[in-house]
């Protein structure tokens, strides 16, 4: 990361999508996706999905604040999905989908924060916001097949239907 660039790291649902979002974006220089917010070091995919790890799909975000807010990365995240259904996306259940934003400063804190409120209080979705934001913490970073993976397979989401996106073949 250079002095130029920050980090912001989101959980929310089916990582693939929610990094080929973020992708998109004007600003974003680089996108990862992996685990945050569990007890065990180096958790692999099936050990997330078997929920041994109380870990987060999660996309690091590396962005230019020169070109790209953190209040612009926010309001994308809380646009494409829902953070008022807990440890679910669609049909993907369990803790590992769950809407997270790991803050990695005091400056991001305040941001989620502030736009978690105000969305809540706009009545903007139907049921209250169940994002959790905490500190950011260890990223690790998913297996190399998860890494674009809607891209490599020339997809534009997780889901067909009402289909969980489960272990690629």
């Amino acid at each position: 990361m250079s002095d130029q660039t920050a980090k912001a790291t989101f959980g929310a649902g089916c990582f693939w999508g929610v990094e080929a979002t973020f992708r998109q974006i004007d600003g974003v220089t680089s996108t990862a996706v992996g685990y945050s917010g569990g007890s065990k070091d180096k958790p692999t995919y099936e050990e997330v999905c078997r929920k041994d790890t109380g870990h987060a799909e999660v996309v690091e975000v590396e962005f230019d604040p020169g070109k790209v807010s953190y209040e612009e990365l926010l309001r994308v995240f809380f646009e494409n999905h829902d953070p008022t259904t807990l440890n679910r996306q669609g049909p993907d259940v369990g803790t590992q989908y769950r809407s997270a934003i790991f803050f990695h400063d005091e400056a991001q804190r305040e941001a989620a924060e502030k736009a978690k409120a105000e969305l809540d209080a706009a009545g903007r979705f139907p049921r209250p916001i169940v994002t959790e934001i905490t500190p950011a913490q260890t990223f690790w970073i998913a297996e190399d097949y998860h890494q674009r993976y809607l891209e490599k397979r020339g997809l534009s989401s997780c889901h067909i239907g009402t289909q969980s996106h489960g272990e690629p073949s």
